[in-house]
């Protein structure tokens, strides 16, 4: 998507005057927000931390007794807090957010996408296609995943200050919460179905992967962390990310 090109009336866009922008980001965001809370028994950010923070725990006694290689999230539960990480995210980003935290925020939600859409692209759906076949469902997911790219570009060409950054983030959400919730309530319970004993292999495999997409840009990652999330948020999700680390890092002999 283009920006708006300058209309013949001053202050005034292709898109209408920025009133009535205003007013439609601002509706966007109230619809927006209804079906975040409308998802919220399956999405919420703050119980899929809760029980991040208990599954790191459990974890981690696990770990102590049997070694770490025995013993990591399945495939799906990473898949979920994957979704949980962008919730989070899309629920702070408001039309009147400071550019610099509406900045963090694109930034944090459309690496995390990239990289999940990439994970799941190379591990999760060929395992999932080569255990069920071929799937309508399924067949959708990829094409999803290019369309949020393509709204991932848009949003980076542009500037908090543009007419379009709001309503396109926007848009962005709505793409990534159909998505969601698809996975969550078609492809998930599919595959805790008919994976059974590989979820925690698939898990282990995500998470190395993970560990090398994400290295290029921990600098990045940790900016923008700091100012998409408040101190306790970012020690949970920490603990999370704890939990990949301690997952993928070899053994001493």
């Amino acid at each position: 998507m283009n920006t708006a090109e300058t209309s013949a009336h001053p202050g005034e866009t292709s898109q209408g005057t920025p009133e009535e922008i205003s007013r439609r980001i601002e509706g966007t965001r109230e619809r927006l927000s209804r079906t975040l809370d409308e998802l919220e028994s399956k999405l919420s950010p703050r119980q899929r931390i809760d029980a991040a923070v208990e599954s790191v725990r459990h974890t981690g006694q696990q770990w102590l007794q049997t070694g770490v290689n025995a013993v990591t999230p399945g495939i799906t539960t990473l898949i979920r807090l994957d979704h949980t990480h962008v919730l989070a995210l899309f629920r702070r980003f408001r039309p009147y957010t400071s550019p610099g935290k509406k900045r963090a925020l694109v930034a944090n939600a459309c690496l995390a996408l990239e990289i999940h859409a990439q994970l799941e692209e190379e591990i999760f759906y060929p395992a999932l296609l080569e255990a069920v076949g071929p799937n309508s469902v399924l067949d959708k997911s990829v094409p999803e995943h290019d369309n949020i790219r393509k709204w991932i570009e848009t949003l980076r060409a542009l500037e908090p200050g543009d007419d379009e950054y709001d309503v396109s983030f926007f848009t962005l959400i709505r793409e990534v919460l159909h998505h969601v919730a698809v996975e969550e309530t078609m492809l998930l319970p599919l595959a805790e179905e008919v994976l059974g004993d590989q979820l925690g292999e698939l898990g282990l495999e995500m998470n190395r992967r993970r560990m090398q997409l994400l290295k290029p840009h921990m600098r990045e990652i940790a900016a923008t962390s700091v100012r998409s999330f408040p101190v306790l948020f970012g020690a949970a999700a920490a603990g999370v990310l704890l939990l990949g680390w301690l997952a993928v890092k070899p053994r001493a002999e």
